[in-house]
Parts: structure tokens; sequence; C-alpha cells
């Protein structure tokens, strides 16, 4: 859906995400590449038009094939990485590869990044979106 107020094109954001209940009946994501390209291709198909949407993904090892079930732009979600900053950080460098993964939105990989520097999780994001170098 699209609405325009005083002639600025508001986009929609679309986050097509596949859950598993997991032993104790909760939600986990499931990652798998063959459930995110199914998610990705059903939002893609969504409404009367994909004009101003993107879809919000999480970042995978072969986010290629992921991204290449859409035409639609994607910004990766960064969720809670925990122990596992620097492969997150890894994957988030190799999908920006991708022509249609254009940005980040990283939330608590950023806030809370496992070794506490905020500051250097903040400025290796920017660094990788706008492709400068430190």
């Amino acid at each position: 859906v699209v609405t325009q107020l005083a002639d600025r094109k508001i986009i929609c954001m679309v986050e097509p995400l596949p859950y598993l209940k997991d032993v104790a009946g909760m939600p986990a994501l499931d990652t798998r590449i063959e459930e995110l390209i199914r998610v990705t291709v059903i939002a893609s198909g969504l409404g009367a038009s994909s004009a101003y949407t993107w879809l919000k993904l999480p970042a995978v090892a072969q986010m290629n094939l992921v991204a290449s079930a859409t035409s639609m732009p994607i910004i990766m979600l960064g969720g809670d990485p925990g122990e596992r900053t620097a492969e997150v950080f890894d994957q988030w460098r190799l999908a920006l590869e991708e022509p249609n993964v254009r940005g980040l939105i990283p939330g608590r990989a950023m806030l809370y990044p496992a070794d506490g520097d905020v500051t250097a999780a903040v400025t290796a994001a920017v660094e990788m979106v706008h492709k400068v170098s430190a």
C-alpha cells in the first residue's frame, strides 16, 4: 500500500519470516535457505504492485540465492547475533554485494555487540553499507 503525504512516497516494509516451534513450543526463526526463498517469493507476489515495497530479511550464508528470488529491494535485519557477531557481519558484507540488497536495520547487533564496543560495531556497519574504507 502506498500513500502520499505532501508529495512524498511512503514505502511499505514487509518482513516475511518463516517460523517453526522449538521443543518447548516457542517460535524459532527458520533460516533454512529453502524457507527464506519460499517466503520471499510469496511476499514479492502480494498486492497489485510491488512498487514502493521493500523486504526486510535476515542475512544468511547464501543470501545470493534468497536475493535472486525477488527483484524487490532488501534491507537486512540484524537480530541478536550474540557471540556470532563476526559471522553475522561477514554475512552482511557478502549480502550487500547483491544488487537488490540495499542496507541494514541492525538494532541489537549495534546496541549490544558481544565485545561491548558500540562505536566499532556502528563504524563497521556504516563502512559496509556505504562501502568506505577505514
